[in-house]
């Protein structure tokens, strides 16, 4: 008590002026009155949309009656493109990781001077539209193409073998469309690593392998984490892939939901949709907590 009163008593409490309160739900305003506009408003559109009553049309109306079963309905009927959706988008990811990882370390720590030049090059497919890039890989890969012809000279395939209209060709497509959200975070996540932490691996007498696993990967988990998930959610909605380089064999989730909508079945595309995103949702929250970081959580 003596010291506190010879410093003049305990500090007094901070207060916020009410001006600057005012200011920071000021700026918040436009981003939440976006998203409220361009988020909320169709969103809930959609979950009016997926109770329908499904004996309603386009031209007559539909009516909200709160019909749950078009969501019984809907997965009874698709739940073959579902699961193949969620399985392409896991084979996505996986290829991304591993091409996107050597990738996106060579630049971080092996790259020097041309660091810049190497980012830019992952950077720009951007600067085309996703359905040209798709169109071209559709051309790589046809029949006659260069692709088909080297790996028949090379007796990979067959002579009656093909790449295009296969799961192959969709993969594939979804692998090279995606890639660039795989390396980014993690070129981010490996440049932010100390590199005395990985000299201080090799001082104490660890190899090379071992320093990347003990030090790199668990230091690079951030990254991981946010390009798997930035990989695998749009691919799991994708149907452009499926669309261009596959089959009605091999026909996700998304051009399901599209051919409903375009056909005026609102009820069980809506449905469909909802189904899509609560489950992208509960994969994400279950991955982040099993294998995420802080900086995630």
């Amino acid at each position: 008590m003596t010291a506190l009163s010879q410093l003049g008593g305990p500090p007094a409490a901070v207060t916020e002026k009410p001006g600057r309160r005012f200011t920071a739900y000021l700026l918040l305003l436009p981003g939440g009155l976006w998203l409220a506009l361009f988020f909320v408003v169709p969103l809930v559109s959609l979950l009016s949309a997926s109770l329908y009553d499904p004996s309603g049309t386009v031209e007559t109306g539909y009516a909200v009656t709160g019909h749950w079963q078009n969501y019984v309905d809907a997965l009874q009927d698709y739940a073959r493109p579902f699961g193949r959706s969620m399985w392409y988008a896991l084979l996505t990811t996986a290829f991304c990781l591993l091409l996107g990882y050597p990738l996106a370390y060579a630049i971080a720590f092996k790259s020097g001077r041309w660091k810049n030049l190497m980012l830019a090059l992952v950077i720009a497919p951007f600067f085309t539209s996703f359905l040209v890039r798709t169109l071209s890989w559709k051309l790589l890969l046809g029949d006659n193409g260069v692709v088909v012809d080297t790996l028949k000279w090379l007796h990979i395939l067959g002579p009656d073998g093909r790449l295009l209209a296969t799961t192959t060709a969709v993969v594939t497509g979804l692998t090279y469309n995606f890639l660039p959200f795989m390396v980014l975070p993690l070129y981010a996540s490996l440049e932010k690593i100390d590199h005395r932490l990985i000299e201080a691996g090799g001082d104490l007498f660890a190899g090379p392998v071992t320093t990347f696993r003990t030090v790199t990967l668990p230091l690079s988990m951030p990254g991981v984490v946010a390009g798997t998930l930035l990989t695998f959610i749009p691919a799991a909605g994708d149907y452009i892939n499926a669309e261009l380089l596959g089959t009605p064999q091999q026909r996700m989730i998304g051009n399901d939901i599209q051919n409903l909508f375009a056909a005026g079945a609102h009820p069980t595309a809506a449905a469909l949709s909802v189904t899509l995103m609560a489950t992208i949702v509960v994969l994400v929250l279950f991955y982040v907590r099993r294998v995420g970081t802080e900086d995630l959580l």
